[in-house]
């Protein structure tokens, strides 16, 4: 499709604002809850656009479920992730189908948004950020390398890759969690970009600081290949031992890596199994701030899980809240009353509602649903709030 407007136009975001941008000014109302989403047009529509969506969320809001503003993207992106550094002043917007990473300067208002190029890199996918703020990792699916970026230049500094013939070959990454006291990033194998065919089963252990793959891990207890495809992962704010969580897509379950201080090495082991529950394809994981409570989303037919983990190596399933087809990312309100879910996954045949459901935790179920994008003929890929309500660094 050719570009109708000029290439500057997408990066001066001043000149792109629309709708009521004048109330992102006004003093914040009682109850607004303010996300943004990056959304694709349908497969269906005849005119195809990308962009990043602002959307009051709160339930409470008079506002809610209202754009309120919309910011294109450059066509042909297919836009997928959006992540927070860890002082929520940059948000990165990965893609599946360019090799440009965008940067959006959250500190700035009007936003003002560069792109970045990373040649190396072939289908943008996860990212990991360093707590001292130097540095991200950025997972590349199609290119099967992680790269390490400058945290404050935003430019690659090396990539991580191995040849197909070592042993701790790094195949399909997409998952990637960085834990800095233990200098270990840990990345799921998951499928090949082009058909989501030929799932992986393993989890590649890298020391963060040099670059040098360490190891591979099976996650599945099927024989090889499992067509497990681990999908997610990550680690547990403040746990001891170290313990990260992993989603495997097609095997439909959930497996912790436990450090292993003597031997400085993980153990690997499945916890949890949706698919005897009808549940399939899980994907992102989040956790409340206290530690207890986790939430992982299933896709097929769209729930939202929830478990206690006072034991974080044995997590205990409390509920599975209906959600809509495709559920995926989510992010909790700032109160922890609300979850917000994401529903659409790669534009799926069945996994792709184009909603976002709001889910109640006092009261266990979902109480609202926002269609302002499906309702256009748009999908939301990714969900996170402004940084006024954020208190994550992704919607996972």
């Amino acid at each position: 499709m050719k570009q109708r407007y000029p290439l500057p136009v997408f990066y001066t975001v001043a000149l792109t604002l629309s709708l009521i941008v004048p109330m992102l000014f006004a003093p914040r109302a009682q109850g607004e809850i303010l996300a943004m989403l990056n959304y694709e047009a349908k497969p269906e529509q005849r005119i195809q656009k990308e962009g990043l969506a602002i959307i009051d969320v709160d339930p409470n809001s008079p506002n809610f479920g209202k754009m309120l503003m919309d910011i294109p993207l450059p066509p042909g992106l297919v836009a997928h992730h959006l992540y927070y550094n860890q002082d929520h002043s940059k948000i990165y917007i990965t893609a599946l189908e360019k090799s440009i990473l965008h940067v959006l300067d959250m500190t700035q208002f009007p936003y003002r948004m560069k792109m970045v190029e990373i040649p190396q890199c072939k289908v943008l996918e996860d990212m990991a950020f360093s707590k001292d703020k130097q540095t991200w990792y950025l997972t590349c699916m199609g290119s099967s390398n992680v790269i390490v970026g400058n945290a404050s230049t935003d430019k690659p500094i090396k990539s991580i890759k191995t040849p197909p013939s070592d042993s701790a070959f790094i195949r399909y990454p997409h998952g990637i969690a960085l834990h800095d006291d233990l200098d270990r990033l840990l990345v799921t194998s998951t499928v090949r970009h082009s058909d989501l065919g030929d799932p992986g089963e393993t989890i590649t252990a890298i020391e963060a600081s040099s670059g040098k793959v360490l190891s591979t891990h099976k996650v599945s207890m099927k024989p090889s290949p499992s067509g497990a495809a681990p999908v997610e992962v990550h680690f547990l704010p403040g746990a001891e031992p170290p313990l990260a969580y992993i989603t495997n897509m097609y095997e439909g379950n959930l497996w912790t890596a436990v450090w292993d201080s003597d031997k400085k090495v993980f153990d690997f082991q499945q916890v949890a199994d949706f698919a005897p529950h009808g549940r399939g394809v899980p994907l992102a994981l989040e956790f409340n701030r206290k530690g207890d409570r986790f939430f992982v989303t299933t896709a097929q037919p769209g729930h939202l899980n929830i478990f206690d983990i006072s034991d974080p190596q044995a997590p205990e399933l409390l509920k599975a809240i209906p959600t809509a087809p495709g559920a995926h990312h989510i992010v909790l309100s700032p109160d922890e009353r609300y979850v917000f879910v994401q529903n659409s996954f790669l534009n799926l045949p069945e996994m792709s509602d184009g909603s976002i459901t709001v889910v109640d935790l006092a009261k266990g179920e979902a109480i609202a649903q926002i269609d302002t994008l499906k309702n256009q003929g748009f999908n939301p890929n990714c969900i996170v709030l402004l940084p006024e309500w954020a208190s994550g660094g992704h919607s996972h």
